[in-house]
């Protein structure tokens, strides 16, 4: 599949047209739909009446934005105006009657979507195994699963179906389905993607972010749209700094022993010392640090719990029946938190944070963690086997991610080029507002071929001749 940067050039120097670009994208979409459940509904007329826009103002003269007819897919969680939004449930989707911030400035570019894909139900888990909806299915093996909750993103993604998709992220749902999708995505910063439209989690952790099948297209959805709305109360005016490839000699980044703790897999090991080796051989400086502040207590898993159920409390309680068994489950479990649970939490971030920026005042790049505990999950199957051993699914796939989102910083997952199939993912984490400087050193590793996408078996993104 052609970068979304090449698609939208096409478009607006008449080489291509949108119509065509997005029939052939909503022909993808129906053959993803039929294999791996990706989609909850694609919209053939609004995309193609959004398309035949583009073409007229390319016709007109009028530049259409750097998005320019380029096929996006949007989880079905955010608000696109007259569209019905599921939230993966059980319940009556409703019809929104406007648009999220996030896609409002994807439309404002010149992007087009073409659809809504499946997520975990209420966007509250890690499998996308949806009870209502059935399961996503990983077109790396489709008895696997895509992760999540974003996972029909990460799916339409990586089978070349769109170039971008937009996920949403409170625990790792944006980079857990692309690790396991072998694609890339970005967590932003708490409060730097607008979170009006978007149908809520955990407000204080939720974020938007992008997954893109290269970084260029991660930069450019992402620089589109961050920015400042003074509608959403999380979000902060702070500047928006466009991504430029870093020159890698002399920069350093830091592997964090803490962030090594959780379970994980002899292969994800591998893939990490293979990133860091070729790191270092491209001039990246790669450091162990020992940092105990860093190590994330019990808590913070447990702290979650009042704001689930400021969202689900009335509702669970009025039709319990219409939440799948899990989800059911995590939040019967989450009355079980307390204040001191949200406490500790709260302090664990604060000094994390500092921790994190003085790390990156010290000289450091980016600090380096896996993204996963184990790059596969096959669907129906509560536990993962790490090297013999049965662990809790969320224990492998949650517990790399969910600690960034309690401290509100920004990250890059990225697939490791020549590891396992899909790439074994690392995360790059950076202080506080630093998107530009990751999407910037990730546009450097894959470069220099550090990282990259591959195509998987079951892939619809082939370009014409």
């Amino acid at each position: 599949m052609r970068p979304a940067v090449e698609i939208a050039e096409r478009i607006r120097t008449g080489r291509d047209s949108a119509v065509s670009t997005i029939t052939a994208a909503l022909e993808r979409a129906e053959a993803a739909h039929r294999d791996l459940n990706a989609f909850t509904l694609i919209d053939v007329g609004g995309a193609l009446a959004r398309a035949e826009a583009i073409d007229r103002l390319v016709q007109s003269g009028t530049d259409p934005g750097p998005l320019a007819g380029v096929p996006i897919a949007l989880k079905d969680l955010i608000d696109d105006a007259g569209m019905p939004n599921t939230l993966g449930s059980a319940f009556p989707p409703r019809i929104a009657e406007s648009s999220a911030t996030v896609v409002r400035r994807l439309g404002a570019a010149g992007g087009i979507i073409i659809g809504r894909t499946g997520l975990h139900e209420f966007a509250f888990g890690f499998t996308s195994e949806n009870p209502w909806f059935g399961p996503v299915r990983n077109p790396w093996d489709r008895a696997t699963s895509t992760g999540g909750s974003s996972g029909g993103s990460a799916a339409a993604v990586a089978s070349g179906v769109v170039p971008i998709a937009v996920g949403t992220d409170t625990g790792g749902s944006v980079r857990v389905p692309a690790a396991l999708c072998g694609v890339v995505g970005l967590k932003t910063t708490h409060g730097r993607i607008p979170l009006t439209g978007v149908y809520p989690l955990v407000p204080s952790l939720d974020t938007v972010g992008p997954i893109a099948r290269n970084v260029g297209d991660l930069a450019l959805s992402y620089a589109v749209m961050a920015g400042d709305d003074e509608k959403d109360p999380w979000s902060v005016p702070m500047p928006v700094d466009q991504p430029q490839a870093s020159t890698l000699e002399g920069l350093s980044i830091g592997v964090v022993e803490q962030w090594m703790a959780p379970p994980h897999s002899r292969d994800v090991a591998d893939g990490l010392e293979a990133f860091t080796r070729r790191c270092a051989e491209v001039g990246i400086d790669v450091e162990r640090i020992d940092a105990p502040e860093l190590q994330p207590p019990r808590e913070v898993a447990r702290a979650i719990g009042p704001e689930i159920l400021d969202v689900h409390a009335d509702r669970f309680a009025r039709d319990p029946d219409r939440y799948g068994p899990d989800v059911a489950e995590r939040i019967e479990k989450a009355t079980e938190a307390t204040v001191d649970d949200l406490l500790v939490a709260l302090r664990w971030a604060s000094a994390a944070r500092a921790s994190v920026e003085r790390l990156t005042q010290a000289g450091y790049a980016a600090l380096v963690a896996p993204t996963v505990g184990a790059m596969s999950k096959t669907i129906g199957r509560d536990e993962i086997t790490i090297d013999g051993e049965s662990v809790f699914h969320r224990e492998a796939l949650a517990r790399f991610t969910s600690p960034i989102n309690r401290i509100g910083l920004p990250a890059v997952a990225l697939p490791v080029a020549d590891t396992t199939t899909p790439g074994v993912s690392v995360q790059l984490i950076g202080s506080m507002w630093s998107e530009a400087r990751l999407l910037g050193l990730a546009l450097g590793l894959e470069r220099e071929g550090v990282v990259a996408t591959a195509e998987p078996p079951i892939f619809f993104g082939e370009d014409p001749t």
